[in-house]
C-alpha cells in the first residue's frame, strides 16, 4: 500500500522483525541472480530441485547436529494439528539428501547433480545482510566422492560470482577429516582448550563441552587468538583424507584458482566431513563470508540411505545484493512496457483500451493513462514511465484511423495509420 505500517483499529501491522519486503526497486538484484545462477547450473549440467518449506523436525536435529546453535536456539518447529513436529527448513542440504533418498534417486545414474533456490527460516540475530527468513541458492553433487568433483564444485561457484560481475574475492579451503581421522583430531584440539578454559568466552565454554570443533569458529578476538595457535586438522589426516587433499589442492592450482588454507575454517553444522571451503570479500572476514560449502559424505547414511558421497555448495542471496551494491556492479533493470497510450479524453477510452489489449496480444508492453489526467500530465506519466514511444489517439484519430506517435527519445513525431502501427513499433526505422 506504500505504508511503512497498516492500522487496523489500535493495531500497527508491519513486517516480523528479520524479515523485508522486497520491492520493486530491489527486484532487478533478484532477477539478475536467479538468471546468472540458473545459466551457471546449466553449464555444469544441474537440474533444478524444490523441496517443502517444512519438513519433519528430526530431518534436521539429525542432520545438522543436536548440539548446534542452530538446532538448539535458531530453528522455528511447532506441532502442527496432526501431531507432528514440524520445522520450517533452516539449511538447504538435507532436505535435498531426503529427496535423494525417499525418490530413489540412486538409481539414476551417479553423480546426481542438483540445485534450488529456497527461503530459509532462522531465528537469530538480524545484521546487514541476514535475516531470519532469508533466501539461499545452492547446489548438492550426490553420488561421487572424486576430489576433482570437490575442484568442480569449488570452480563453478567462484565463476557464478564473477559472472555477477563480483570481484577482489578470496577461497579459503580446509580439510576436517573423516569418521576415522577426526576423533583423535578432536582429543588433540580438547585437550588443548581444556589448558585455556578460564580464559575463553562463554560460548566457547560451552563449546568446549558441547562442539569442540565450533572453537575455532568463534569471532572474539580473544578466541580468535587460541584457534591460531591450536592444533590443526590438516596435520591430523589419515591417509585417505590426505591424499584427497592434496589432490584436490593440485586441481584448484590447475584450474588457477588463487586459495590459502585456513585451519580455523571448520563451517557451521555437524555433517562437513573433509572439504570445506568459503568465498569471502577480500576487505572482509568470516562474518562477510558470501558462499561456502563442503564434503558430507555421511549424511545420506545417517538420514537412512546407502552410504553414499555428497558434497554441496549455498549462498545467502541478501548477502551477494549486499556485496554487489558495495562493489558498484551495474545490473541490468527489468525490461519495462516500451509504448505509453495517451489519450484526449473520455470519448475515446473505448478505442484506447482496445488499442492496447491489441499490442499486448502480439506481443508489444503497454502502458496506459487514465483520461481522467490532461494529455500534459500524461506525457509526463510517461516520461517517468521511462517509456519509449508514446500514442496520443483523440477523436480526430478515430475518425481518420490514425494515432499520433512520439518518440520520447528525439521528441519527433509522426502520424501513423492504425494499421502499420504494430509493425512500426516492432520494426522501427
Amino acid at each position: 500500500m506504500g505504508y511503512s505500517s497498516l492500522k487496523m483499529g489500535a493495531d500497527v501491522y508491519q513486517a516480523p522483525r528479520g524479515t523485508v519486503d522486497i520491492l520493486p526497486a530491489e527486484q532487478a538484484y533478484w532477477r539478475y541472480i536467479e538468471q546468472k545462477a540458473a545459466q551457471t547450473c546449466q553449464l555444469y549440467g544441474y537440474e533444478r530441485i524444490d523441496t517443502p518449506v517444512f519438513e519433519n523436525m528430526n530431518l534436521f536435529s539429525r542432520s545438522i547436529g543436536e548440539r548446534t546453535d542452530i538446532v538448539e536456539k535458531e530453528m522455528y518447529s511447532f506441532e502442527d494439528k496432526g501431531g507432528n513436529r514440524i520445522t520450517l527448513r533452516p539449511e538447504g542440504t538435507a532436505p535435498v539428501c531426503r529427496a535423494y533418498i525417499e525418490n530413489g534417486m540412486h538409481n539414476q545414474p551417479q553423480p546426481v547433480k542438483l540445485y534450488y533456490s529456497a527461503s530459509i527460516f532462522r531465528y537469530e540475530r538480524p545484521q546487514a545482510g541476514r535475516y531470519r527468513q532469508h533466501h539461499q541458492f545452492g547446489y548438492e553433487v550426490i553420488g561421487d566422492n572424486d576430489p576433482a568433483l570437490d575442484a568442480e564444485v569449488i570452480d563453478m561457484a567462484w565463476r557464478f560470482f564473477e559472472s555477477l560481475g563480483l570481484r577482489r574475492l578470496k577461497l579459503l579451503l580446509n580439510s576436517i577429516g573423516c569418521r576415522k581421522c577426526r576423533p583423535d583430531y578432536l582429543a588433540s584440539l580438547r585437550q588443548y582448550y581444556i589448558g585455556h578454559r578460564d580464559e575463553l568466552c562463554p560460548e566457547c565454554g560451552v563449546r568446549l563441552e558441547k562442539n569442540t570443533l565450533r572453537l575455532l569458529d568463534c569471532k572474539k578476538p580473544l578466541c580468535q587468538q587460541f584457534a591460531a595457535s591450536a592444533p590443526r586438522s590438516a596435520d591430523c589426516l589419515c591417509p585417505d583424507c590426505a591424499e584427497h587433499f592434496n589432490l584436490l589442492r593440485k586441481y584448484l592450482q590447475q584450474l588457477e584458482l588463487p586459495f590459502s588454507v585456513n585451519h580455523c575454517l571448520v563451517r557451521g553444522l555437524d555433517y562437513y566431513t573433509r572439504t570445506v571451503f568459503e568465498i569471502q570479500p577480500q576487505t572482509g572476514g568470516a562474518q562477510s563470508t558470501i558462499g561456502g560449502g563442503g564434503r558430507y559424505d555421511d549424511l545420506i547414511e545417517g538420514l537412512g540411505g546407502k552410504p553414499t558421497p555428497a558434497l554441496g555448495f549455498a549462498t545467502g542471496i541478501e548477502r551477494i545484493i549486499l556485496n554487489l551494491k558495495k562493489q558498484q556492479v551495474a545490473i541490468p533493470p527489468i525490461p519495462t512496457p516500451e509504448v505509453f497510450i495517451a489519450q484526449a479524453g473520455d470519448k475515446v477510452k473505448n478505442e484506447a483500451v482496445k488499442l492496447a489489449s491489441s499490442l499486448r496480444g502480439a506481443g508489444i508492453g503497454v502502458l496506459q493513462a487514465s483520461s481522467s489526467k490532461s494529455l500534459k500530465a500524461q506525457l509526463r506519466q510517461a516520461n517517468n514511465f521511462s517509456a519509449h514511444y508514446v500514442i496520443i489517439i483523440g477523436e480526430e484519430e478515430i475518425e481518420t484511423g490514425t494515432v499520433i506517435l512520439r518518440n520520447m527519445t528525439t521528441a519527433e513525431q509522426e502520424t501513423i495509420a492504425l494499421t502499420k502501427l504494430q509493425n512500426r513499433l516492432q520494426c522501427p526505422p
